[in-house]
């Protein structure tokens, strides 16, 4: 009998350990995959960790090659999830959720006219201060108005950034890309020969 009931007791141990770890390893998995959060009203979180990304370029437009006036006058360091690039890169399209991150830096201390300065390396454009994160993710549900791609934007200013963005307006962001990228997911990956050229790494 004492035998029949310590068999009993270590089948029903085992079992709950491996329901314990049937429940929990989804909750894991779910938090790990999660990059930006949304708040109740809509508006999305800062994100973090996203300079440990791929880094998939930098495209400049500087106030001294625009008569003062450049739109973007930093550069746009762009980042990627590694599991969004490998998709990408076999597919041709972002997956659901992809998340791009651009973050500014100012060009660093002009010395000419036209915004650049000279150092060893010879005369030219290098990174400057941080200032301000464009974000923009694949949900083609929630922004199905604008091709499946919501944009947001935590400053163009120096750290520290917005905590909190809302979804910027149609003629703001979505509409340049609406225009000029919609034939590749909204995104201009002409600029960036890891995704533009896909050779892989």
């Amino acid at each position: 009998m004492q035998k029949y009931l310590l068999l009993v007791i270590v089948g029903l141990g085992l079992t709950a350990s491996a329901v314990y770890l049937v429940v929990a390893k989804p909750v894991a998995a779910q938090t790990e995959q999660s990059s930006v959060v949304f708040n109740a009203d809509g508006t999305m979180q800062l994100p973090t960790g996203f300079r440990k990304w791929v880094f998939v370029g930098a495209p400049l437009t500087p106030n001294g090659l625009n008569n003062g006036k450049a739109g973007f006058p930093e550069y746009h360091n762009v980042y990627v999830e590694q599991k969004n690039v490998d998709a990408y890169l076999k597919t041709g399209e972002f997956p659901e959720g992809t998340v791009i991150v651009k973050e500014l830096t100012r060009v660093l201390d002009p010395t000419f006219p036209d915004g650049s300065r000279k150092e060893p390396s010879g005369r030219g454009y290098f990174n400057g201060e941080y200032n301000g994160i464009d974000l923009t993710i694949k949900d083609s549900k929630r922004f199905a108005k604008t091709n499946g791609w919501g944009f947001f934007t935590f400053g163009h200013h120096p750290l520290p950034y917005d905590k909190t963005a809302a979804e910027k307006p149609v003629t703001e962001c979505a509409g340049c890309h609406i225009a000029n990228v919609a034939a590749t997911d909204m995104t201009w990956i002409q600029f960036y020969p890891l995704l533009r050229d896909k050779k892989g790494y």
